[in-house]
């Protein structure tokens, strides 16, 4: 990705009819947390996000409500811009598609494409899925139902107009061999190009008669017909440029986007039907197309008729914007399909932001009133403990946390964070200022770990922004320090030693109050987390028994072993033993703990493809949920790792 320049980030437009949820919340802020690292940055920024109102699912909603179709949508619309202003969210522009300015430049491109010989009519029978508004045709279909939504399809025979997409079929894959970042993750550009280079590209009906469906863009070469509605959507991501930026020089120098985030179900419509809509009005395709995965809910499926979707809205309200934000981008790597559970959040909550960051500014706040009349100290003389945490603190910054946020390995970068966080908890644990404060000849030394300490949460505080806005502004506010986050910020304030000597703290509120799980997440404790104490370690494996007992054969076949791929690992906080592991088991992701951390170093099990027991009942492990048990050999410490050397699939029977 380009470091320099303008930076344009798009979602996509979502549709008005929908009710906002997790889904919605999940593509918004990532978007989000690239908007802001890179104003931050320096790079001229445009992020854009809003709604789709056209088509014949809104057209049917209003008239069963009795109001026409705009009324209808102008109700709906503030539900998701009133959700992003709770969120934080930062963009630039909110379009509408039935925005006039929009709807003129939709039928430009229309009529240029039918200049251009581009567009034709011509009869068409085929099965319509009302829902999705699309032609499905008689291989597609089986026992009548859509093959996407499973809803009932219906046949309609009818005139329509077609865009000529199957001939841009070779140049669509010739650009996707060519740029290798142009779909991302990996795996969905194999999907896409798998799909190209063996099924052939039909032409894309782009109409629908007026008889049928009146709510949509009229076409200007034909005024009985108004344009598919895909057509319509997703020229937004141009038509915005045009007229949209009010305050500020935008226009087509920004295009192309430089990334547009979408979900995986809408990938093909982006890189196939967008990108050869493109290819055929002579304009740059995008940078990126990143499809991200699906939010489950416990393991199950996300559906109204389960009542399981899951509420940004009250999410953010029970736990707090900024945790919310970061319970979405820490838990799954940016692309996997995640499960979402109010215990993990809980967990997430209480474990990284309460016992962790909270921890480290409540407690260095708290002695720098008690012991320094609350004014940041002079530093005395530093040592190895003090230059492991500035060298920490600069590799982050400089080099860690560019590298991930730039490949939107946002669950990579916050787990680089809290790293460092766990670095300066274990500093202060080590170093003692409460100990130091009782002796008069320690009092340089004292002045010494507290200025460390508040300058690693300076450093800290611009490390977050991106993901955690708000807390970032109240950390910089509580250590008094002015920084402007919504301006580029200067690269001497990423340098150590910037938190200047005798600036007054202003000590607040806890900044992540613990939750008390029992209720739910209803309910915040509110007294600051004690000081982190040395914790027993709980060993994961299996102890050797003096004498062990035989089991027969069907005892044995009750063990489900099964072969797993580590995504990510991290130590568990006040724990030199375990390992909190989020493995890939094929068709679904878990959460294991174990103890193997005296062994291994987190980094160094990423990617390795390891043998669990997949049906141990699910135990909770210092607090944190374990789902399944590692096969590991050794008696009272842990020697290796039973590790699959060859290629296997994730999920694979172990017998």
């Amino acid at each position: 990705m380009a470091t320099s320049g303008k930076f344009y980030i798009t979602t996509p437009i979502y549709y008005v009819n929908d009710v906002p949820h997790i889904g919605h919340a999940y593509t918004t802020v990532a978007a989000d947390v690239l908007a802001r690292y890179w104003r931050l940055r320096g790079r001229e920024t445009f992020f854009l996000t809003g709604l789709d109102e056209h088509g014949q699912k809104v057209q049917q909603a209003a008239a069963k409500s009795g109001i026409d179709p705009q009324t209808h949508c102008d109700k709906l619309a503030p539900q998701f811009e009133n959700l992003w202003k709770k969120l934080n969210i930062s963009n630039d522009a909110f379009i509408r598609t039935t925005d006039a300015q929009h709807k003129k430049v939709v039928q430009r491109y229309l009529q240029e494409l039918f200049d251009k010989q581009l567009i034709y009519k011509a009869d068409y029978s085929g099965w319509y899925c009302t829902f999705d508004e699309r032609f499905w045709t008689e291989k597609d279909v089986a026992d009548g139902v859509c093959p996407d939504c499973k809803r009932p399809v219906e046949k309609l025979s009818e005139h329509n107009y077609f865009f000529k997409m199957g001939q841009y079929q070779d140049q669509l894959i010739d650009h996707i061999k060519k740029h290798d970042r142009f779909i991302r993750p990996e795996s969905r550009r194999n999907e896409v190009l798998g799909f190209l280079q063996t099924q052939k590209l039909s032409d894309l009906s782009i109409s629908r008669p007026k008889s049928r469906l009146s709510w949509g863009i009229e076409l200007p070469f034909d005024t009985d017909y108004v344009t598919y509605v895909w057509f319509d959507a997703l020229v937004n991501y141009v038509s915005a440029l045009e007229y949209l930026p009010r305050e500020k020089s935008v226009g087509h120098d920004f295009w192309p986007a430089n990334i547009h985030l979408v979900g995986k179900d809408i990938l093909t419509t982006h890189a196939v039907y967008w990108s050869t809509m493109l290819m055929a009005l002579n304009l740059p395709l995008p940078e990126t197309i990143f499809a991200h995965g699906w939010w489950t809910v416990d393991g199950e499926k996300m559906s109204k008729s389960r009542g399981n979707v899951v509420d940004p809205n009250k999410m953010a309200d029970e736990f707090g914007v900024d945790a919310f934000r970061y319970f979405l981008l820490r838990e799954v790597p940016f692309g996997q399909d995640g499960d979402f559970s109010l215990t993990g959040m809980i967990t997430r909550i209480n474990s990284d932001l309460a016992n962790g960051l909270g921890n480290l500014l409540s407690r260095t706040l708290t002695l720098i009133e008690r012991t320094q009349g609350g004014v940041i100290p002079v530093s005395g003389n530093t040592g190895p403990a003090e230059h492991e945490l500035e060298q920490a603190a600069m590799s982050l910054l400089r080099e860690t946390l560019p590298r991930h946020i730039e490949q939107l390995e946002f669950n990579r970068s916050l787990e680089a964070i809290w790293h460092v966080v766990q670095l300066a908890n274990q500093y202060v644990d080590k170093t003692a200022p409460w100990t130091l404060a009782k002796n008069e000849r320690d009092a340089e030394q004292l002045k010494t770990v507290l200025y460390t300490m508040a300058e690693i949460l300076r450093c800290l505080s611009i490390a977050i922004y991106a993901v955690m806005p708000k807390s970032a502004q109240t950390i910089c506010a509580q250590l008094g320090v002015s920084d402007e986050f919504a301006q580029t910020l200067p690269i001497d304030r990423t340098k150590w030693g910037c938190l200047m000597p005798g600036t007054a703290i202003q000590k607040g509120p806890s900044l992540f109050p613990r939750i008390d799980s029992k209720t739910q997440g209803a309910k915040p404790v509110t007294e600051s987390p004690v000081p982190s104490q040395p914790t027993a370690a709980i060993p994961t494996s299996i102890p050797a028994a003096p004498a062990s007992p035989q089991i027969t054969i069907d005892e044995f076949m009750k063990v489900q072993l099964k072969t797993a791929t580590i995504l990510s690992a991290e130590r568990v906080p006040k724990s030199e033993k375990l390992i909190k592991l989020q493995v890939s088991l094929g068709s679904e992701q878990r959460q294991i703990v174990a103890g193997i951390g005296k062994k291994y170093e987190p980094d160094a099990l990423v990617g390795k493809t390891i043998v669990i027991v997949a049906n141990l009942k699910p135990a909770k492990l210092m607090g944190i949920e374990s789902q399944g048990m590692v096969l590991a050999a050794g008696d009272a410490d842990v020697r290796g790792l039973l590790t699959i050397q060859e290629e296997v699939d994730p999920g694979t029977k172990v017998k």
